[in-house]
């Protein structure tokens, strides 16, 4: 057996009830057991957002069962990519961490017609990221645009 550990990525939102969420799904789903998924908030909500449920339940994910939970250096610290989406300097910062900030609007208080594009340019960066940390071998799923950021 290869002594090379899956690779584990950390999402980052105020809230941990949107955009984290969806970005943590979408990679769960699309890797499999080929990625480590982790995702926290810096002031975690009650519950997550019910038009992200809903409008990810359209792609075919259930998060229904998911909720917030509070960034944790030790979060940080068990990641290889860390990966924030509008939590500004609340992410703990620790040596030989990737970080990456995807800006994305918020999708809290917005209504599934809102957070779709949201939804579905979170989707285009995961296949992206999942290219380039964790490469399929040829496993079926399909790649999103090339060359799009």
């Amino acid at each position: 057996m290869p002594d090379t550990a899956a690779p584990s990525v950390l999402f980052v939102c105020v809230h941990n009830a949107g955009r984290s969420q969806m970005a943590a799904a979408f990679l769960t789903h699309l890797a499999g057991d080929r990625v480590q998924v982790r995702s926290a908030g810096s002031a975690p909500a009650a519950g997550v957002n019910p038009a992200v449920v809903a409008a990810m339940a359209e792609a075919g994910i259930d998060i229904a069962a998911e909720v917030p939970k509070v960034l944790t250096a030790e979060a940080v610290q068990a990641s290889d990519v860390v990966i924030t989406m509008g939590c500004g300097d609340t992410c703990p910062v620790f040596p030989g961490k990737r970080y990456l900030d995807w800006e994305l609007p918020d999708p809290a208080g917005q209504g599934v017609e809102a957070v779709r594009p949201i939804r579905d340019e979170i989707e285009k960066r995961i296949r992206g990221l999942l290219d380039e940390i964790a490469p399929a071998s040829h496993d079926g799923w399909s790649r999103g645009p090339q060359g799009s950021r």
